[in-house]
């Protein structure tokens, strides 16, 4: 007792805590499993092959870094690496020194004990094992692997709902299976977030049916694109979304791109890390927006973690931009039968001749000589149902672009992470909008070595006057509490925010009846004007 006495003394984070009259909610904490316990539990689901499969899973990371030499990264020489293109996968991701915060990771008595060390009232958890299963190719033993994960950590995290939630890893391979685990994870386990992956990874069909996998696995590798659930998906995801909504859950992933193109160094991990979760979250966030997804499910509610802010206002930004220059009106400026083609040779008759010397600029010639044959009159040229790539979006105006982005998307924003302004930059942001940043600490990675820093770093941006103090509550309270409970009114139901807020309201209204009336405050009697009460 003494020593966490001591502890919270220390803690700069606690007293930035003190000084706020708001709780603050953590919507990324990253905890790791004590790897014997969950095989225990693991082998009650399916025994010693279920166990196996989630070795393999574990190990998935080392063997998806071979190649055909059948060596990983560091087995290979440097020409090896070169001559295979072998990624530099991440390395040393957790912490070490720090030994008290590794013990705080591994046991969630300690962690319960520590939140308050660490400066929040509530936090969402993401066991490092929780989407471990989606490496099992075979659907069965990775619906059972899947099941016997989140059962533990709703089982190892339960005593301590007032203050810690895992979420729920929900494997999307295709709309039926996580919409069996969903209802398996909210209505049997009574989970209340998930994490799902911004994409799911898929043979494209051409090759394939050239060069078979069992056939040739090196081809099968690399012969892949990416689904990302809404835009151009393989499936019909609608009905997992409506699920997501109905059962009343806020979706979060942590969806990166190191390996993608641009992101592919076979030697520098940072070249791979740095905006890699911005660049993966960015693409499954674009295509649920121009997919229709947040048109046609307006209450979902979806939280990317760990990217930063200022690629959510960049994008919502360029939204703008682009359907002022592409949308309906806009395309009217670029339609190939928009160009009067008599004014065009005119205006080359008179300023051009030394060009020209002498070709024609009759007809559609000219109409090739400049713009390019693709855009003359017997040019095939996209159907009016192909014009609109802001179609399946529903967007009519701006405001709908507000609506479908800003609305549903919650952006997971590091402690130290100084682009943090950009999502409250109401000046650049269309329609005087801000972003929903949300904090994320991130505790358990590299990126935070003490945990007890990562409010204090924050509050730090305040008093260098990158945030406001506006801005610092709406980030650690105010849209936390959006995210979870505009998907779920009950989210925080008998939990330490729940109890902070009627404290609070409870101190207000006590203070207000000490006080007496407030100017421009009326009593029950005045006829014709309603009872201000204070807040």
């Amino acid at each position: 007792m003494t020593d966490r006495i001591a502890r919270l003394k220390a803690s700069r984070s606690v007293a930035v805590k003190e000084k706020l009259d708001y709780p603050v909610i953590d919507t990324d904490i990253h905890t790791n499993d004590y790897s014997p316990a969950l095989e225990d539990f693991v082998a009650t689901y399916g025994g010693a092959k279920l166990v196996d499969d989630l070795r393999k899973a574990l190990s998935s990371r080392r063997r998806n870094a071979e190649n055909s030499s059948g060596k990983d990264w560091y087995s290979q020489t440097p020409e090896e690496r070169q001559h295979h293109r072998t990624v530099r996968s991440p390395w040393w991701a957790r912490v070490t020194r720090n030994t008290l915060d590794v013990a705080t990771y591994h046991l969630p008595s300690l962690l319960a004990e520590r939140l308050e060390e660490q400066g929040s009232d509530y936090s969402v958890l993401f066991p490092n094992n929780t989407l471990a299963p989606l490496a099992v190719k075979d659907p069965s033993a990775r619906q059972a692997l899947q099941r016997a994960i989140n059962h533990y950590h709703a089982e190892l995290f339960r005593k301590y709902s007032d203050r810690l939630t895992p979420v729920a890893g929900i494997p999307l391979n295709t709309p039926q299976e996580g919409i069996e685990e969903l209802e398996f994870a909210v209505k049997k386990l009574g989970l209340k977030a998930i994490n799902i992956a911004g994409g799911v990874r898929r043979p494209i069909k051409a090759i394939a049916e050239k060069y078979p996998a069992d056939q040739h696995p090196e081809i099968a590798k690399y012969a892949t694109y990416i689904d990302f659930y809404g835009l151009d998906s393989e499936h019909n995801y609608d009905p997992f979304w409506a699920k997501v909504v109905e059962l009343g859950v806020p979706v979060l992933t942590h969806y990166g791109s190191q390996g993608w193109t641009g992101r592919s160094s076979i030697s520098n991990y940072m070249n791979n890390h740095i905006g890699h979760f911005a660049d993966g979250s960015e693409a499954f966030a674009k295509a649920l927006f121009f997919g229709g997804v947040t048109r046609r499910f307006p209450g979902l509610r979806i939280g990317m973690l760990e990217g930063g802010a200022d690629w959510g206002a960049r994008v919502y930004i360029h939204l703008v931009d682009r359907f002022h220059k592409r949308g309906p009106e806009g395309l009217k400026h670029y339609d190939p039968a928009a160009t009067d083609r008599a004014l065009l040779a005119e205006l080359f008759r008179r300023h051009g001749a030394d060009l020209v010397k002498g070709r024609s600029i009759e007809g559609e010639q000219l109409i090739a000589d400049t713009l390019g044959a693709s855009y003359t009159s017997d040019a095939r040229q996209p159907g009016p149902e192909h014009r609109n790539d802001f179609a399946a979006a529903g967007i009519e105006k701006v405001e709908d672009i507000r609506d479908r982005w800003v609305n549903n998307f919650f952006f997971g924003s590091e402690s130290d992470d100084r682009t943090l302004a950009a999502a409250f930059n109401d000046k650049a942001n269309p329609l005087g909008a801000k972003i929903n940043a949300i904090y994320s600490s991130d505790v358990g990675h590299w990126d935070v070595p003490d945990l007890t820093e990562a409010l204090a770093e924050s509050w730090s941006l305040v008093e260098e006057g990158v945030i406001s103090a506006e801005d610092f509550k709406a980030y650690v309270f105010e849209n936390p509490y959006k995210l979870y409970t505009e998907a779920n009114a009950s989210f925080f139901k008998g939990t330490r925010v729940e109890e902070k807020l009627k404290r609070q309201a409870s101190a207000r209204g006590a203070g207000d009846e000490r006080r007496g009336p407030q100017p421009g405050a009326r009593s029950e009697g005045s006829p014709g004007k309603p009872v201000e009460v204070s807040a």
